[in-house]
């Protein structure tokens, strides 16, 4: 498993925005990463300022959203959905978007899921558990 430090994520999506606002063409993975950028403008005044925000801490306990943590989870679930991995996983986030009747609103509550899962098998140090994932996805609408 892939398990880049907080700055290695920090720095990838940097370069990233970078190329793009060179106009320089995504390769591989960052053209999804680009897609989720683009998806956030409330996001470019720190993709455009990385000196700053390299080593920005962010506080949930005080209202404080990280974008870096957004935008990562943004991507975890493209990439499920684009291997169906859990299987099933694009089955309900296509049923999960024509509910929602956007796309982006179905990848905010997925996510939720995604967040869910993650957290629980942390605090239960335990494998991530993908029948309750896709459940979490089943109750959402």
């Amino acid at each position: 498993m892939f398990t880049p430090t907080r700055d290695q994520v920090r720095q990838f999506f940097f370069a990233t925005w970078k190329k793009y606002r060179e106009h320089a063409a995504p390769q591989g993975i960052e053209g999804l990463a680009l897609d989720v950028m683009l998806l956030h403008p409330e996001y470019h005044p720190v993709l455009d300022d990385p000196e700053h925000y390299l080593d920005q801490e962010y506080f949930p306990e005080m209202g404080e959203t990280n974008p870096f943590l957004h935008m990562a989870m943004h991507l975890s679930l493209e990439e499920q959905i684009s291997i169906d991995q859990p299987r099933g996983v694009k089955a309900e986030f296509d049923r999960l978007t024509r509910a929602t009747g956007s796309r982006h609103d179905a990848s905010h509550a997925a996510i939720e899921c995604l967040a869910e899962m993650l957290w629980r098998a942390q605090r239960d140090g335990a494998a991530p558990d993908a029948t309750a994932y896709l459940e979490c996805l089943k109750r959402r609408s």
